[in-house]
């Protein structure tokens, strides 16, 4: 036995010592080539972020091609050898396929990257970025599945055997549909959610009664980022199915209000120029919404709602908690009497 291994390491002492010299030629020369191109290159090039990306699966695949073109040129006498082809193909494979999913992902950057949130520009830099990683998450899919077939076909026993399963496929297509069915229906919601746009990435929704924002788009759920650094993970075909708010749907300005009640002799011009006068000293409003209205009139009081604006939720919310306060304190300081009252009437009996 000992003999026979001494024969095959023998045998396979010039195809070892050509296989490392065809590696460590290739990746020097990658290496050289890869410096060359990013010292004459900008890190913001198309070509430049392709290649950032997947420079790592791009010289993983030159060295396995040196590989593979030196085993097919050694004698077909070698011991082995037939095992040592089929593995270097089968990584080569799987090499080609990691550096297209890298490619396929920087697609995404690229497109971002081109498509930057400039003033004026912001909906339709979300809507571009939106539709990219849904497109690309699908691409990715396709890429591995195709990548995963190619590696298989590989092996012959897998080859008659998909030849066996060819009759049966109808039946077995309709049970992986039906064991599929939530996985292909979030992909489906996906693709319809990236062409009609219910939301976008950064757009603030109201999703059972959470306020949040879309922090993250998957090819099956969304990640929902709540005021309180909660996270939310949600399947996509939810928001096919469920209505939800999207308060920046087309823009990010909201009206908000802030109720009071109080009691029916307040008067109501003071409190129109207290409000006048917040809103103007506050930085959180846009100048765009400003009202005083009674709304509601019941057996205790009345009720009084001051309306205002600001250009996104995050301001909205701040420019409500400070008027309300501000409003209370000046009510509390100048009318204290016309706060909501208690009326009863005390009757003598008998009378």
């Amino acid at each position: 036995m000992l003999a026979s291994l001494e024969t095959v390491l023998g045998t396979w002492l010039f195809p070892v010592v050509a296989v490392v010299f065809a590696v460590v030629a290739t990746l020097v020369g990658y290496r050289l080539s890869l410096a060359v191109i990013r010292h004459f290159t900008r890190a913001t090039d198309t070509a430049r972020l392709f290649l950032d990306a997947a420079a790592g699966p791009i010289g993983v695949s030159l060295c396995l091609i040196a590989v593979n073109a030196v085993l097919q040129g050694v004698g077909d006498q070698l011991p082995l050898l037939a095992g040592m082809r089929h593995v270097a193909s089968l990584l080569l494979i799987l090499a080609v396929t990691w550096a297209a999913v890298r490619c396929a992902s920087a697609i995404g950057d690229v497109i971002v990257t081109l498509n930057p949130v400039e003033a004026g520009e912001w909906r339709r830099a979300r809507k571009v970025e939106t539709q990219t990683r849904f497109l690309v998450r699908g691409l990715n899919v396709l890429v591995v599945i195709i990548g995963a077939g190619l590696a298989l076909m590989t092996f012959e026993p897998m080859r008659q055997f998909g030849a066996s399963l060819l009759a049966s496929a109808g039946i077995g297509g309709i049970v992986l549909g039906f064991a599929a069915r939530p996985v292909l229906g979030n992909l489906l919601a996906g693709m319809q959610i990236a062409l009609t746009e219910p939301f976008r990435i950064d757009d603030v929704l109201n999703v059972e009664g959470e306020w949040c924002w879309v922090e993250e788009v998957t090819a099956t759920y969304v990640v929902l980022r709540v005021w309180d650094l909660r996270r939310i993970v949600m399947p996509l075909q939810w928001f096919i199915e469920n209505p939800f708010q999207n308060w920046t749907r087309h823009n990010t300005d909201l009206m908000g209000g802030v109720v009071l009640w109080l009691d029916y002799a307040m008067p109501l011009e003071p409190l129109r120029e207290e409000f006048s006068r917040l809103l103007a000293a506050s930085a959180e409003w846009d100048g765009k919404t400003a009202s005083v209205q009674v709304i509601e009139a019941g057996e205790r009081g009345m009720q009084v709602r001051f309306l205002m604006s600001a250009a996104d939720s995050n301001q909205l919310w701040n420019l409500r908690c400070a008027i309300r306060e501000s409003l209370v304190v000046f009510v509390n300081g100048h009318y204290p009497g016309y706060l909501p009252r208690m009326r009863a009437e005390l009757v003598t009996p008998g009378e």
